[in-house]
């Protein structure tokens, strides 16, 4: 039986040609005066289509045959490519897929928001393309995706996998080899404690059920060299998670920072949990132009440490600072654009929901030497009120 749920009266499309890029993975057809996004295609592809949902200004579908591929596709280089929910563009080389980038922000700001830029801003590309995330998170699940060749199979199958979400579904999960988004030793980490689980029957997560041990794995690396393993479980069964943490500290001592998660609830979700330091330190420690910044369990930073720097040089130079201006950093997470600019500011203003991740800031300010900032912890909307605005002066530049 298929595992995809057919509706009843949804039309197929033969031959037609995918003609443009869209958001999130998707491309463009266009029949009947409808537009049809579809997943897995490059521009210039010619596909049969099946229909999978109808509205009324556009219709989603998936392929059922190709008669053409497109002359602009690439290789993927990753086996996992087209399954896993990790990668959407890997079929297309990076220039094409900036180039399609580039004309869906002049789409979104100027045909759909109206908006007129005095200058058309080109995507700054990055470097590398591999190997460029600072932290990922794979899930442990008892309900590993079959690929089309197993599901035929009549042998008995080990359904544990640890990796990611398949696109659409909360309860399968992709078991990976081999990740290409995380540099060493994200894949080594992953595999080793995978192996370690299964060879010790510790029972991986059922996300329908809410039951099972080995909850999720996150992994946080840092342009210092330093790394961070966090490990979730899915009850509090203290033998079994010093088992575990006492394999990860002796297999990889040079972790800088080991810790985890007891996390009972039906979501991944652990701001609001404790999280709890087993070995090393509790930060690891990212460096742009001689400043140091804390980077936490809970912390947000910009998953690509490299192009960060680059976003924050042209924030830094779109905001023309002379050294007498009032800046606001909204969602300034653990301070760190906050941090970059405040040697160019009179002063910097930062404000963050998460308050661990303001701990993080006022202390990368002090570790710094920065003393030109201020920082709190709240929803903007219930900050900035007129008391805050009476004690504070207003700003001349908001990032």
């Amino acid at each position: 039986m298929s595992r995809r749920r057919r509706k009843k009266n949804l039309p197929k499309i033969e031959a037609i040609k995918i003609e443009a890029v869209a958001a999130e993975g998707k491309c463009i057809a266009r029949f009947d005066g409808q537009v049809i996004f579809v997943k897995g295609v490059a521009p210039g592809d010619i596909v049969d289509l099946q229909v999978t949902r109808k509205k009324k200004s556009y219709l989603e579908a998936r392929v059922t045959h190709f008669h053409e591929y497109s002359k602009d596709r690439a290789e993927p280089f990753c086996k996992h490519f087209g399954v896993c929910g990790g990668c959407k563009w890997q079929h297309l080389p990076y220039e094409h897929q900036l180039k399609y980038k580039q004309e869906q922000i002049n789409q979104q700001l100027g045909r759909i928001a109206k908006v007129e830029l005095p200058t058309e801003e080109n995507i700054l590309a990055a470097e590398p393309i591999q190997y460029y995330r600072n932290k990922m998170e794979y899930s442990f699940s008892n309900r590993r995706w079959l690929l089309d060749d197993e599901v035929e199979s009549d042998e008995k199958l080990d359904r544990n996998a640890l990796g990611f979400h398949v696109p659409g579904r909360f309860d399968r999960i992709v078991d990976i080899e081999h990740c290409y988004l995380q540099p060493e030793p994200s894949n080594a980490i992953r595999l080793a404690l995978r192996e370690f689980c299964l060879e010790n029957d510790l029972a991986f997560y059922d996300a329908v059920e809410n039951v099972g041990f080995m909850r999720s794995l996150i992994i946080r690396t840092a342009n210092t060299g330093e790394t961070m393993i966090i490990v979730q479980f899915g009850r509090n069964d203290k033998d079994n998670v010093a088992l575990v943490m006492e394999f990860l500290k002796t297999k990889f001592p040079e972790t800088t920072s080991l810790q985890y998660i007891i996390n009972t609830k039906k979501n991944d979700s652990y701001q609001d949990l404790d999280v709890v330091l087993y070995a090393g330190a509790l930060h690891i420690n990212e460096e742009m132009e001689g400043l140091k910044f804390q980077v936490g369990a809970k912390s947000f930073y910009q998953t690509n440490s490299k192009q960060a720097y680059e976003l924050y040089k042209i924030t830094r130079d779109f905001a023309k600072l002379t050294g007498d201006e009032i800046v606001y950093d909204f969602y300034t997470g653990t301070g760190t654009i906050a941090n970059f600019v405040a040697k160019q500011a009179k002063q910097v203003i930062g404000i963050e929901y998460v308050e661990m991740a303001i701990e993080d800031a006022r202390v990368s300010s002090k570790i710094n030497g920065i003393d030109n900032t201020l920082f709190y912890a709240g929803d903007i909307k219930d900050i900035l009120k007129d008391d805050f605005l009476a004690k504070h002066p207003r700003p001349d530049v908001i990032i």
